[in-house]
């Protein structure tokens, strides 16, 4: 395993000097998910204009946009594009979450950040009709990088 690129030599923590590194397009994918009873997800199915979801999708937006507040050593980036959805399955909600920028670091936290506080706003609005939710399965699943035009 690699040194630890948010801490320096002498173990204190750092942020990573980025400047000297050209800016590219870069692409990070993260999904989280709820899981709930299956009574849950009908009655998030059934709400009109499906409300608890739209909060949660703008929810998750909002967050991808101020990463760098929220993680200590983030930098702040140029974000082109951030798309949240989310889809109701038989007993979860499945949430995507993408981050596009171009700049001279990645957008991972970006898209982890995004998906987990959708997961979180989810989990605040349904929470008085089940206290057995469960937000799991918070990973990175895709991260590209590519010449910027």
């Amino acid at each position: 395993m690699s040194e630890l690129s948010h801490v320096d030599e002498s173990g204190a923590v750092r942020m990573v000097d980025v400047g000297a590194k050209p800016p590219l397009r870069r692409r990070a994918v993260a999904r989280a998910e709820v899981r709930m009873a299956p009574a849950t997800c009908r009655l998030l199915r059934a709400l009109p204009k499906g409300d608890a979801l739209a909060a949660a999708q703008l929810a998750g937006i909002m967050a991808a946009k101020r990463t760098s507040e929220l993680i200590p050593l983030c930098h702040p980036l140029p974000l082109t594009h951030v798309e949240v959805t989310l889809e109701v399955r038989e007993e979860a909600v499945e949430i995507a979450a993408s981050a596009e920028a171009v700049a001279p670091t990645g957008v991972e936290m970006e898209a982890l950040t995004a998906a987990s506080v959708a997961a979180l706003t989810l989990y605040d609005m349904a929470k008085a009709v089940d206290r057995g939710m469960r937000i799991c399965e918070v990973a990175l699943v895709e991260k590209t990088k590519e010449p910027a035009d």
